[in-house]
């Protein structure tokens, strides 16, 4: 009995380090941009080092979900930790910014096996009645790697070399590793069934058009460009294929059959709205502190440790509520908190206390940490473990998808609003002083100007920040919605267990 303790305990600890490593190659590479750029130069390409890991992840999450469905967790997960951990050290050997940009793909391919099949060993590893409390383990580490992602880059860049944000996997990477091959035994046996290629294939070329599309239309391209129409329209023609083709494939790679269980359509939908509100806050919040308040990238890295805390107790104490009541209302709390949160960091000023936006973010991320294991529970539950990695990777591709599509969408709000902003304060600015967005974070550049035009202009920032969070409010909105069609289900525990 300890000998099999211990090996549950190696196992939960090896997919930990695993999913706190997939999850903060999300956004670890932001703030150490600048320094890439510096070193390998390339800045034409810079938006495909952060997007190509983002679209490799999202396509990768639905097929290796699916895969280990018919061939068994264990190797899919130890395929995509390989594949990892070679990326990562690739990225930090890159010599320029093409190599760079084809090892964070690799990284990515991998990144795409290791979060939702984590889930699903978890939900087969354990009872009902512990499957809340670990998973509810599995999202807080989900999301304070999210958020720890910025702080980390900064701090790791600052202290040692932005090759150390990809060789730090490798040591982490190897623990998992161990620990996985060693301690996970699948008893279970997995009949072979036939791989849906046809929707493996346009999905991600779907996926990789609208991607692309978004990011570069409006700033590399117009939006009416021959470039960003094409890419939109390859989107469109090949998600209508991927659509055909998952209505005859025998083994699709996200079943529409699923979508009919009402609790795991309305759970995946709210993770996507989720997900496009939650990124804008990561996002955002260091911009504010950082051109606002003032100080380094690690300095306004570390004001979201307060939204760190807050998700983790949430998505504990979401884990834990699944077997007291319903999803709903477990959602409904969370839904709550977190409108309020982003209704109050619309309100934010250079006038705003630090303490004050550090109890909205603690809200924040309290109402977001529920989701992090509630809404996996909600998506895997009343479904047997054959579906199990398909109906988990839907979830985590969805949430994914919606934070990329979200920080995009919202990132040309924000950098609209503060480009209308800046040309009115353009004309209180000493001539010849250029006033744009890099400026507007450039202490050089704002210590040249008059004490009237930096209040100006630091105001300018922290009113397009609260408009886009003004803005994010609709995808919250919306979520509510739907947390409310979730239905009344939720974790059954077994007589003999609760009486164990």
């Amino acid at each position: 009995m300890n000998a099999q303790q211990s090996n549950i305990k190696l196992v939960v600890a090896g997919l930990l380090l695993g999913i706190f490593m997939a999850a903060i190659d999300n956004t670890i590479v932001a703030t150490a941009l600048s320094t890439i750029i510096r070193d390998l130069q390339g800045f034409d390409q810079v938006v495909w080092v952060t997007s190509i890991y983002m679209v490799a992840v999202m396509a990768g999450t639905p097929i290796f979900g699916k895969l280990s469905d018919m061939y068994g967790r264990k190797r899919f997960f130890i395929f995509g930790l390989v594949v990892f951990l070679i990326g990562s050290a690739l990225c930090g050997m890159a010599n320029n910014m093409t190599e760079l940009i084809i090892y964070r793909a690799i990284q990515g391919i991998g990144g795409g096996a290791l979060m939702p099949i984590a889930f699903t060993i978890v939900f087969d590893l354990f009872p009902p009645e512990k499957r809340g409390k670990m998973t509810g383990l599995l999202g807080a580490v989900f999301g304070t790697s999210s958020i720890m992602g910025p702080l980390l880059g900064a701090f790791i860049t600052d202290s040692i070399g932005w090759e150390w944000i990809f060789y730090v996997n490798v040591p982490i990477g190897i623990v998992s590793f161990i620990f996985i091959m060693t301690s996970y035994k699948e008893s279970r046996s997995h009949a072979k069934q036939k791989i849906d290629w046809t929707g493996a294939a346009t999905l991600v070329g779907a996926i990789i058009c609208l991607m692309f599309g978004l990011e570069l239309g409006g700033q590399t391209y117009p939006w009416d460009s021959p470039q960003i129409l094409g890419l939109f329209g390859g989107f469109i023609a090949l998600f209508i294929v991927f659509l055909f083709a998952e209505t005859r494939a025998a083994e699709p790679i996200i079943s529409f059959q699923m979508f009919r269980k009402r609790l795991f359509a309305s759970s995946n939908i709210v993770a996507l709205f989720y997900g496009a509100t939650f990124i804008v806050a990561t996002i955002y919040i260091p911009i504010f502190v950082s051109g606002v308040y003032g100080g380094s990238a690690t300095n306004s890295g570390l004001i979201l440790m307060p939204m760190m805390l807050g998700s983790v107790f949430g998505s504990q104490g979401g884990g834990m509520l699944t077997t007291r009541t319903s999803f709903r209302n477990i959602m409904i709390l969370s839904v709550l908190c977190f409108i309020t949160g982003i209704f109050c960091l619309s309100t934010i000023s250079p006038d705003t206390p630090r303490y004050l936006l550090t109890l909205f973010m603690v809200l924040t991320g309290f109402g977001v940490g529920f989701s992090f294991s509630t809404l996996s529970m909600a998506s895997i539950h009343n479904f047997d473990a054959r579906q199990r990695g398909a109906a988990t990777s839907t979830n985590s591709f969805l949430r994914s998808f919606g934070m990329t599509v979200g920080i995009t969408i919202f990132g040309i709000i924000q950098r609209n609003g503060l480009n209308n902003r800046l040309a009115d304060a353009g004309g209180n600015a000493p001539a010849g002083a250029e006033l744009n967005a890099d400026a507007v974070l450039s202490p050089e550049v704002m210590g040249q100007l008059p004490p009237n035009v930096r209040e100006q202009i630091t105001a300018s920032l922290a009113d397009s920040i609260a408009n886009t969070f003004l803005w994010a409010l609709v995808p919250a909105v919306l979520a509510l919605v739907f947390v409310l069609m979730m239905g009344n289900e939720r974790v059954t525990v077994p007589a003999k267990a609760k009486g164990a």
